[in-house]
């Protein structure tokens, strides 16, 4: 990126579509299907939190990033055995994109912020019954701009940060990191003339292509409520405009940073295409990509949770996050 703190560019294509998402009218709130049900119940069951390994007396809670919504605030749990600036990991829950919570960690992040050397922080975001997308999208880039803003106070490395989620969040973490910089070089908010690109993405299970709603069976209503529809509508009534919008997939190109996707191929909220279709179009583009699959993986998956998967990504993480000699303290400290 030309004058940024990291080495991929943002070339100009990538800016999204011309269309006015933020005036789409907003969408109610459905009563929660059976298949809502089910994925909640999925993800929390899959989820191993890791609340017990966290410093609690040196976490910050409940921080806002922004001043539109009470949901946009963040927690920050600090690196407590560096006095370098540490390198951070960004995690987005799953839910639907309308419900979890920032409070569900994932074991394999919470263990790297105990033994000391990874800050961590966990973002909320605005639910589908309050603001269509893109809000979910710009809030979590406001959020990692944020932490950039705040990088020397909170002894951050703002070249090394890494996003990840499972499910919504594997779909934010993947906008993110294939979107185009929302920095606004000019602006009068010092927020927003820091860069939202981050080093590294590892999505969980993440929706990528809304196009392949019109392909491939999708019953969960929350890729409908996510664009202010109703549940139920035919994806060919849905406008193309916004359907390629939220899609991770329309910003693939060769400036991309690497990316991690963990996948189960027998989910059935979403398909395994989704993670099919990334992994090409980042190939043809010749950007670092692996594709993790997990045989017989449900959509529990997102909540890694899979032993397999989560010592992936787990060393995908420190390979992204670490020179040398710091993987070696770091991983004899987590024997």
């Amino acid at each position: 990126m030309q004058g940024g703190p990291l080495q991929w560019g943002i070339p100009s294509s990538k800016s999204r579509s011309g269309i006015n998402l933020r005036q789409h009218p907003k969408s109610t709130r459905a009563q929660i299907s059976d298949m809502n049900q089910t994925i909640t119940f999925i993800l929390s069951a899959s989820l191993l939190i890791g609340q017990a390994s966290l410093a609690q007396d040196s976490v910050r809670k409940d921080i806002a990033y922004d001043d539109e919504h009470a949901s946009q605030i963040l927690d920050f749990y600090p690196a407590k055995k560096t006095d370098k600036p540490a390198p951070v990991m960004v995690f987005i829950h799953g839910g639907g994109w309308r419900g979890g919570s920032k409070k569900d960690i994932p074991r394999f992040l919470t263990k790297a912020n105990a033994d000391g050397w990874l800050a961590l922080v966990s973002v909320e975001y605005r639910f589908t019954d309050v603001a269509p997308h893109p809000a979910q999208v710009d809030d979590c880039a406001r959020a990692i701009q944020f932490l950039r803003q705040n990088a020397k106070e909170w002894n951050l490395d703002p070249d090394r940060i890494g996003v990840t989620g499972g499910s919504a969040g594997g779909h934010l973490s993947a906008y993110i990191a294939l979107q185009n910089d929302e920095a606004k070089p000019t602006s009068k908010d010092p927020v927003e003339r820091q860069s939202s690109r981050v080093s590294f993405a590892i999505p969980f299970a993440g929706p990528t292509d809304w196009g392949l709603l019109g392909t491939v069976k999708h019953d969960h209503p929350a890729y409908r409520q996510l664009l202010g529809y109703e549940p139920g509508t035919p994806a060919d009534k849905m406008s193309p405009e916004k359907k390629k919008d939220v899609s991770p997939l329309q910003f693939v190109s060769p400036d991309d940073p690497p990316i991690l996707i963990v996948h189960g191929d027998a989910d059935k909220i979403v398909p395994i295409e989704h993670a099919r279709v990334l992994d090409t179009a980042l190939e043809k583009a010749k950007v670092s990509t692996e594709l993790f699959i997990v045989k017989g993986g449900n959509h529990g998956i997102a909540g890694a949770g899979h032993p397999a998967a989560v010592n992936r990504a787990s060393a995908f993480m420190r390979k992204h996050l670490l020179a040398d000699g710091e993987k070696t303290k770091s991983t004899e400290s987590s024997k």
